[in-house]
């Protein structure tokens, strides 16, 4: 099965009444690549209709316009990488999307009046060659009440300052000069629990201390929470990991997953490296056959975001809030490898079974059978979102 629209991120999706409903694409300013306007919507009766819709079949939500420069608002572009579905409203048209945020010291300058912005001054090298400028990643909430027809901002979830940014000599990846991004969140008890890549220096970056293992023991896959009452009004009211409970600040220091983490003596690697040598872009879901959390993730081996691998990881424990729950994954194994591919963005999707539709299975709860998308580069010849393979379970 091959998409036919736009997709640059995990797939968000609701069941909105009986129909399913997809959101890919990309919508904002980004002076890189170009303002985007292909964040759309498409239905279906069932995940598989939805999913072959041509591209002229999408519709086109009411998104909010990006601000000014120096003023407060939307800044830089957006993709929405999940959707939680407010339980309490029964029509299924209250949605929050979960939105991956990118900027550049262009979009968002430096503000010495409260810490947040870029500072263009050694900032490293973009995904367009020596002349672009790399992204920072944030995340944050819209929200619907018309089944995602129309989206109203309501900030950040969690982002990194300027002080963590790694700038040159040290970032040659061609990836993120630093940041949060490429989450999946998942509800679990009274939290959204947000699995997120983590690419900042965990602390302050300075060129003349710089520790490569420094900056690769705070990165790969991280955890941070929300309360589902607070996502309304979610700026500040986030909590990362800290290694010890969801404790740090929503612009602080916390710890990533360390048993998702890549060793340092089996290949693991910090993000601004151009060997790679890390997880990211989890996608994860609740698999009510096997009674377990399940987390498709990439690998990134070189630069910008090269990687033929995707991963498959576990998690037995329902309640992500109790102990180290939401930590306690084991170890990735191989479940894709085309060598001389690029593969990026993995999920488990429904598809148009009995079981699926009567259950309304979306990417973040399924059953036994599951469809694998993935988006599959092959560098200069094609970019697929794709689905080649049905991913059946056994206990």
């Amino acid at each position: 099965m091959h998409f036919k629209s736009m997709v640059d991120c995990n797939m968000a999706e609701a069941w909105v009444g009986d129909t399913f409903r997809i959101f890919p694409g990309k919508y904002g300013e980004d002076p890189v690549w170009g303002q985007a306007n292909d964040l759309k919507f498409a239905d279906g009766a069932n995940a598989d209709e939805a999913f072959n819709r041509e591209a002229n079949e999408f519709t086109v939500p009411k998104m909010p316009k990006n601000a000014l420069v120096g003023q407060p608002g939307l800044h830089g572009a957006v993709w929405f990488e999940t959707v939680y579905q407010d339980a309490s409203d029964k029509s299924g048209r209250t949605l929050y999307a979960v939105y991956h945020n990118e900027n550049y010291p262009a979009t968002l300058p430096y503000d010495p009046k409260n810490g947040t912005g870029y500072i263009d001054k050694n900032w490293p090298q973009g995904l367009k060659g020596p002349t672009s400028a790399a992204a920072v990643c944030r995340i944050g909430i819209m929200k619907s009440t018309d089944g995602g027809r129309s989206w109203d901002n309501r900030g950040l979830f969690i982002e990194d300052h300027q002080p963590r940014m790694i700038l040159k000599p040290h970032n040659t990846s061609n990836t993120f000069a630093g940041g949060v991004g490429d989450p999946s969140a998942v509800a679990s008890g009274d939290y959204l629990y947000l699995f997120y890549g983590e690419y900042g220096y965990p602390g302050v970056y300075d060129p003349k201390t710089y520790d490569p293992t420094k900056e690769w023991n705070g990165q790969c896959i991280s955890v941070a929470r929300i309360k589902l009452s607070d996502l309304d009004n979610p700026v500040g009211k986030a909590r990362r990991w800290d290694g010890k409970g969801f404790n740090a600040l929503p612009d602080s220091v916390g710890a990533p997953v360390k048993a998702l983490q890549i060793p340092r003596d089996s290949a693991g690697g910090p993000a601004s490296s151009p060997t790679g040598g890390f997880h990211w872009g989890p996608s994860v879901s609740w698999n009510t056959y096997l009674n377990c959390w399940v987390m498709l993730m990439g690998h990134v081996t070189g630069s910008s975001w090269a990687g033929s691998k995707i991963y498959i990881s576990f998690n037995t424990n329902k309640d992500l809030g109790e102990g180290d729950n939401a930590q306690q994954w084991s170890k990735p194994k191989i479940l894709l490898d085309r060598p001389g591919h690029i593969l990026w963005y993995p999920s488990l999707q429904p598809m148009n079974t009995a079981d699926d539709i009567t259950n309304k299975h979306t990417c973040l709860k399924l059953g036994r059978r599951a469809r694998l998308f993935v988006k599959d580069n092959v560098p200069y010849k094609s970019s697929d979102y794709l689905s080649e393979y049905v991913i059946e379970f056994e206990k």
